[in-house]
């Protein structure tokens, strides 16, 4: 990146030209940013840097749900699911443009022995030793007590049970061979990097001067006057002080904290892969409900409709955070295996696959725990050995990333000698503000914006960014045609997240800040068509359009193993 281009990166230059912070946060996933803003709010002058795009480690390769986590029963950990479901709760209150109740529904194939392995493998070997199926008796059971905790607040209804009859009424296309199936609410999560992004400007908006967040900004290492961060764009580095440091790095927090000059060893991270298929017939057939089980290996699958395509996942495998992870032709015929006992009549191949994407989630280490039954909680480490106090998470999970980032930033104001002085607990985030509450307040919503335009783009664009809307509303033409082929995109939409969201690179923009690479579709020419809308935002010429161009392509086929060069196709094993 040469100097012209350098000087678009004013969030960087804010960092280098005042090196000092109360608190440096290492580690930009939802966790490190909704600790940014908690800290922000609390009048903290705080610091936070990534050494990719924000959003873009684990986080980005969620399930796409906010859930309280049934299966946690099964370990006992009572605690962390009462936890989950009261942050589902307040999600579905402080976040209605992006958290919305999710109705699931689970097939069950016996009375006593089943697909799901039910909620109580707590009764047996904690995780270890071979998964046992559990059949309806159990799940019924789970699910009086997963009520039990989920009705605090009462954001979801309760769990309802229906036999083969009733079931296969209201799912013809699911396999004959079930005799029950049990239905019950969590929540979903359909733009979990826009979340993400609200949360964070929330930061910057509470903080001012005081709440300063870079992207492609790594530590490296630690000098005499603090850590040594480093421009990925231009290979810059420069020292950076802080009282207090927190290692938010997710499942890199070992490799942080070795960076920095202390060997760890707390992360023991586990692989999870999810396809996304363009397949209106399996579409249809979910009836619009996630349907979710647990196989008998003990791993969770789920089939979930998201912006008119199907979502399936997941797998639980060991993995090495220091080496790329991808989707694999194993967990895909993994995939196709399990669509299969589910929706028998319904044929399902890679040509139907339009993104796939793999992830780390952030577990502790956890010897010979089976990775499907290791613990989502987390834990803060504190260590004094570098000269200053740094503070690593240790787990954690979208759905409760609000009480995660109270627990860190009461931990880190007491160490700075500070109280809390503003509540996160029912704090609205981002476009959630102010979001209608219900069909009248969103008719009304949408005739007070529209003025001039059209209503269909208007409430687009509502559900794409909340009330934070009227920003793009603001900035973009009455007369602003869709991009053709961009899912609904318009160039002067593209420009705004481009030039106003710290969009480095066009992956940026394509993965993260829209959904355009999630829905698949994507062509060479479509991809150029999107770096020509946001070239003049972010200062690109044509040899850095090729560039990324070019980067884009090779990221989607080696990471996403799609192959835009062929129309959007899943590459071969």
């Amino acid at each position: 990146m040469d100097a012209s281009q350098d000087s678009l990166r004013p969030n960087v230059a804010r960092l280098r030209d005042r090196p000092h912070a109360d608190v440096l946060i290492i580690g930009a996933g939802i966790n490190g940013i909704a600790t940014f803003r908690d800290l922000a709010l609390q009048g903290v002058d705080v610091a936070l840097v990534e050494r990719g795009d924000f959003v873009s480690g684990a986080s980005s390769a969620s399930s796409h749900m906010i859930h309280g986590g049934i299966r946690y029963l099964e370990n006992g950990e009572f605690r962390l699911v009462q936890e989950s479901v009261t942050e589902r709760n307040r999600l579905l209150k402080t976040a209605p443009h992006y958290v919305r109740p999710l109705e699931t529904t689970i097939p069950i194939f016996s009375t006593f022995s089943g697909i799901l392995s039910a909620p109580f493998r707590l009764l047996v070997t904690h995780g270890r030793g071979k998964p046992r199926e559990r059949g309806a008796a159990l799940i019924k059971m789970g699910l009086m007590m997963y009520d039990t905790f989920s009705r605090d607040g009462g954001q979801v209804p309760r769990h309802r049970f229906h036999g083969k009859k009733k079931s296969l009424a209201e799912l013809p296309a699911m396999n004959s061979d079930i005799k029950y199936t049990a239905t019950y609410y969590d929540a979903s999560m359909h733009d979990p990097e826009r979340l993400a992004l609200d949360v964070l400007r929330d930061g910057e908006l509470a903080g001012g001067d005081n709440a300063r967040a870079a992207n492609y900004l790594s530590a490296s290492g630690m000098g005499a006057s603090g850590v040594t961060l480093r421009d990925e764009t231009t290979g810059e580095s420069f020292e950076f002080s802080a009282q207090v440091v927190l290692n938010t790095s997710g499942p890199w927090t070992d490799l942080t904290n070795g960076a920095l000059g202390e060997r760890t060893q707390f992360m023991g991270g586990t692989k999870g892969s999810h396809v996304v298929l363009d397949h209106p017939e399996l579409l249809a057939a979910t009836g619009g409900r996630e349907i979710f089980f647990e196989h008998s290996d003990g791993r969770i699958v789920l089939i979930y409709p998201l912006k008119g395509r199907v979502l399936v996942g997941t797998t639980d495998i060991d993995a090495d955070p220091s080496k790329p992870v991808v989707c694999t032709d194993d967990e895909v015929d993994y995939f196709f295996d399990l669509i299969g006992q589910v929706f028998p009549t319904l044929t399902v191949d890679r040509s139907h696959i339009v993104y796939s994407f793999s992830g780390i989630r952030p577990l502790p280490h956890h010897d010979d725990t089976a990775p499907g039954f290791v613990s989502r909680d987390y834990r803060i480490v504190r260590s004094d050995a570098l000269g200053v106090p740094v503070l690593s998470l240790v787990g954690g999970k979208w759905t409760t990333f609000r009480a995660l980032a109270e627990h860190l930033a009461n931990d880190t104001l007491a160490v700075l000698g500070r109280t809390r002085t503003v509540s996160t607990t029912s704090l609205t985030i981002g476009g959630g503000s102010g979001f209608p509450a219900d069909t009248n307040a969103r008719l009304r919503w949408l005739a007070e914006q529209a003025d001039g335009r059209d209503a269909r783009r208007v409430e687009t664009l509502l559900e794409r960014y909340g009330t934070r809307a009227t920003e793009i509303i603001e900035a973009t033409p009455e007369q602003d045609p869709e991009l053709a082929d961009l899912a609904g995109y318009t160039a002067a939409e593209l420009a705004h997240l481009a030039e106003t969201e710290q969009v480095v690179h066009l992956d940026d923009l394509l993965l993260r800040r829209t959904s355009i690479a999630f829905v698949g579709g994507l062509t060479e020419a479509r991809v150029r068509a999107a770096a020509d809308a946001v070239a003049t935002a972010v200062g690109w010429d044509e040899a850095r359009k090729t560039t990324e161009v070019e980067r884009f392509v090779a990221l989607m086929r080696d990471a996403h193993r799609i192959d835009i060069a062929k129309g959007g196709t899943f590459t071969a094993g």
